[in-house]
């Protein structure tokens, strides 16, 4: 008995996926490299967790449905992803990971109507919290306060599973077909819970201009099996219409990461802002920028700020025998 899997039904999927452009360019001369400050928030301390659950589902619908008298006779692979519906964000049927956090040794800011006091994190949510502790006793001691939490994590929704099986129909033809159904994990009125200890390091709340603030995300990988890894006990089809059911395995593996994060000012080395070469039109001539243009001392030449010093000269040294410290290149750039 042969098999009607031709190569050219295997699709070649590369052409489906792409990179990416960050528009960062350097030509590694040092000279483009200048200073400059960036507002940004440094992690103080951090930890991750890792937790993972199972759960057996039985009897799970898979479409489509096979032909009448078809027969499963390998199950080449199985695929489990976390299922999302992209038009509506609060389907129910959506895979949801709800963290919630209670501190001991120190407590979240509320506001006086009882709520937690959240900030702007880096993906423009407010859903940092900033953290209260008696800091005094470590802060004589120039070190950081612990604080210990307990989690607990509710995972409800759906996730998506494929099955690539071959199939032999009644003629004995071998064809190859993707299965597929969205299992429920659990429901959003009875989730299912993990649970898990922590401890993080925190700053002084009073030699500081900010509070500390708590920031926590996670992410779900699930794995699936058949249940006794037996296709005649785990697979079902119904010899009239060909419906599919099937008993399943489905590991849960979540990782969650927590961190004490503090706003601070940066000096880092750059090239100078990006830009991105835009796509060619063919009927403007110009378009606007999208962000403002340097206009610091380094950029911005023939301009004297009368509230700062001057930068050094070459001649400022004649005579003290320390020319030498100044190269010419530097000499040049400061010129410019």
């Amino acid at each position: 008995m042969t098999s009607n899997i031709l190569p050219e039904d295997i699709q070649d999927f590369g052409d489906r996926c792409c990179v990416g452009t960050s528009g960062c360019e350097w030509d590694g001369t040092l000279r483009r490299v200048v200073a400059e400050p960036v507002f940004v928030q440094k992690v103080y301390d951090a930890t991750v967790v890792n937790l993972q659950a199972l759960s057996t589902v039985n009897n799970v619908r898979f479409t489509p449905n096979l032909p009448r008298g078809s027969r499963i006779v390998r199950v080449e692979d199985i695929r489990c992803r976390k299922f999302f519906n992209p038009r509506n964000v609060k389907d129910p049927r959506n895979l949801e990971i709800e963290p919630e956090t209670i501190l001991s040794g120190g407590e979240f800011v509320k506001d006086e109507k009882g709520n937690y006091v959240e900030v702007v994190g880096p993906d423009g949510l407010r859903n940092q919290k900033l953290i209260f502790a008696d800091t005094t006793e470590c802060d004589d001691r120039r070190r950081g306060t612990p604080v210990f939490g307990t989690q607990r994590i509710a995972l409800r929704g759906n996730v998506f599973i494929e099955l690539d099986v071959i199939v032999v129909d009644s003629r004995g033809r071998r064809t190859r077909v993707t299965l597929s159904a969205s299992v429920p994990i659990a429901p959003t009125s009875a989730p299912l819970v993990l649970t898990n200890f922590f401890e993080l390091c925190i700053p002084s709340v009073f030699d500081s201009a900010f509070l500390p603030r708590f920031a926590e995300f996670c992410n779900l990988l699930c794995e699936t099996r058949l249940a006794t890894n037996s296709i005649s006990r785990d697979i079902d089809i119904n010899p009239e219409t060909g419906e599919v059911r099937v008993d399943l395995i489905i590991a849960l593996c979540v990782s969650c990461e927590k961190k004490v994060v503090v706003p601070v000012q940066l000096c880092v080395l750059s090239t100078g802002f990006t830009e991105i070469s835009p796509e060619i039109s063919p009927i403007c001539t110009t378009f606007p920028t999208l962000f403002p243009r340097q206009i610091d001392e380094n950029s911005v030449g023939g301009i004297d700020d009368p509230g700062k010093p001057k930068r050094p000269r070459r001649d400022d040294f004649r005579g003290l025998g320390l020319e030498e410290l100044y190269e010419e290149e530097v000499e040049e750039d400061y010129n410019e």
